[in-house]
């Protein structure tokens, strides 16, 4: 049943957990490096993920022998170099010419898409209908698209001293985000393993 409390809930949810505000500076770190980003190639691959786990993602995962922790720890890997390339000013990923450079990964997974945020997304349907979750969903999208887009304007706004000192700060929380990641689901993979 439509619900506009649900879809408020669900979008508050999403938009907490994602946070695009807070990896502008994410970036514009690999956008400085010569990496493309593609907002809709970026956006539309984050939106495939989330709805392709909210409905098969515990047998697409078993599909190919992989629990939920695992998953999580290896999104937090990605992450922990991330945040080290923000931190140090190093590049440790090499960028590859692709045609959709770093627009899937790691844009589209983890930073949009990660496996918390993916976690939280399917457990909004234990809460919510599933047209209200994905409406919710529709709308963090959207804001996640026009980020991308107008990151150049974002970022004149904002003004080179600022973005430097963001870039810094936002390498440690994702440092820590990561952490946090990695030490909540790796017990869990050792307990699944006995």
């Amino acid at each position: 049943m439509f619900s506009i409390v649900e879809i408020f809930s669900t979008f508050l949810v999403m938009f907490a957990i994602i946070d695009i505000t807070g990896s502008i500076p994410i970036f514009v770190s690999m956008r400085d490096k010569g990496s493309k980003i593609k907002p809709f190639h970026a956006t539309a691959a984050a939106l495939i993920l989330f709805v392709g786990f909210y409905f098969l993602g515990d047998a697409l995962l078993k599909l190919f022998g992989i629990d939920m922790p695992s998953f999580a720890v290896a999104g937090s890997v990605v992450l922990f170099i991330l945040a080290f390339e923000m931190i140090l000013g190093r590049d440790i990923i090499k960028n590859e010419p692709t045609s959709s450079g770093a627009s899937i990964v790691p844009i589209a997974f983890p930073l949009i898409a990660g496996p918390g945020a993916i976690t939280a997304f399917i457990s909004l349907h234990a809460e919510y209908e599933t047209i209200n979750i994905m409406i919710g969903l529709a709308l963090n999208i959207i804001i996640d698209y026009f980020v991308l887009r107008y990151l150049d304007k974002i970022t004149h706004w904002l003004g080179g001293d600022i973005i430097y000192v963001l870039r810094k700060f936002f390498g440690v929380i994702l440092l820590a985000m990561a952490v946090k990641l990695f030490a909540g689901n790796l017990p869990m993979i050792f307990s699944f393993q006995r």
